[in-house]
């Protein structure tokens, strides 16, 4: 044999314990990821937060992608999609329709939400301090920021008229948000309009409805569904002359009023980071459903110019970030 053959034989065969012990240490895992709609942004922050924890797509992190693209009777197929890939953990996307999804497929497959409202109310799971199942995550729920989200409205937005509310009745959690919000509204004095719209035309309808109704802001419960339509919601404010108020800053980046809600950004990288727990051993049932801590207020002035309106000095003081 030759000496420079045999010397490469004998170095493989050297190296390949090796090789193997790190595969060994460092296998790849399996992970499916459901969506209802389009989650992009929100998606790469999670996807960051992953690689930052050192789980890297192609390397050591395989991840199978399902998105409904806002069509609810396709969830339930997907997520038996993704459970046929035996995943080691499956991640739900923004909204509640993917979670429940999961929860319905499968029983032992370890299951991560990210931004869900009410997780108790839809039966995701029995308590948020105990699980108690294969499913937990993140929840956006908090008493009485419906009422925190009209008072903030109320102080930039033309007086004496009503205060529409836009929200798709098919997602679970705005039932339950527009009733925070009534009961606000009832302590204040105010009257409160709902427009619902189910589809892509129909958001745009409502706003012209609203406009037609002598409605004076309109408070944005935002979905999959109305998230997916965020490049559209700058020219509807200016087409429609409305302000609007929705609960997640992306909206006010995109030309709509002003944003006060979680940071959800925050929750999905959080998310990352159960699933980071899980991968590691941890189990859904052992982990606490988290509540966001965190909230921010942010105001688009090149909007309010445009509408005409003066933002007070003492709402511009609380604001954490302010759009010039």
């Amino acid at each position: 044999m030759q000496r420079r053959k045999f010397i490469t034989l004998v170095g493989a065969a050297a190296a390949w314990p090796f090789a193997a012990h790190a595969q060994l240490l460092n296998p790849t895992r399996r992970m499916g990821y459901l969506s209802f709609g389009e989650d992009r942004i929100l998606k790469k922050v999670f996807v960051d937060r992953l690689n930052e924890l050192g789980w890297v797509e192609g390397a050591n992190l395989s991840i199978t992608y399902r998105s409904a693209e806002g069509n609810e009777n396709a969830l339930k197929s997907m997520a038996a999609e993704l459970v046929q890939t035996n995943p080691d953990v499956l991640v739900a996307g923004f909204g509640a329709l993917a979670a429940l999804a999961l929860k319905a497929a499968t029983k032992t497959i370890p299951t991560v939400f990210t931004s869900v409202g009410d997780p108790v109310g839809l039966g995701l799971v029995p308590n948020l301090e105990r699980p108690g199942s294969n499913v937990t995550g993140l929840s956006t729920q908090v008493s009485d920021l419906g009422g925190k989200r009209l008072q903030l409205i109320s102080e930039i937005a033309p007086t004496g008229h009503p205060v529409g509310v836009l929200f798709n009745p098919q997602t679970p959690y705005t039932d339950l948000a527009l009733k925070e919000i009534r009961s606000a509204a009832v302590l204040i004095g105010l009257e409160i309009k709902a427009f619902e719209a189910t589809s892509a035309s129909e958001v745009a309808m409502q706003f012209r409805a609203a406009q037609q109704a002598d409605v004076g802001s309109v408070i944005v419960l935002e979905d999959p569904l109305i998230f997916s339509l965020l490049g559209q919601f700058g020219d509807l404010v200016k087409r429609y002359r409305m302000p609007t108020l929705s609960g997640d800053r992306t909206f006010v980046e995109a030309g709509s009023l002003m944003s006060y809600g979680p940071d959800r950004r925050a929750n999905f990288a959080r998310a990352a980071e159960y699933v980071d727990k899980v991968l590691k051993g941890a189990k859904p049932a052992d982990l606490p459903v988290e509540q966001p801590t965190k909230f921010e207020l942010v105001i688009n002035l090149k909007t309010a110019k445009a509408l005409g309106l003066n933002v007070p000095a003492t709402l511009l003081a609380t604001a954490d970030d302010v759009i010039e």
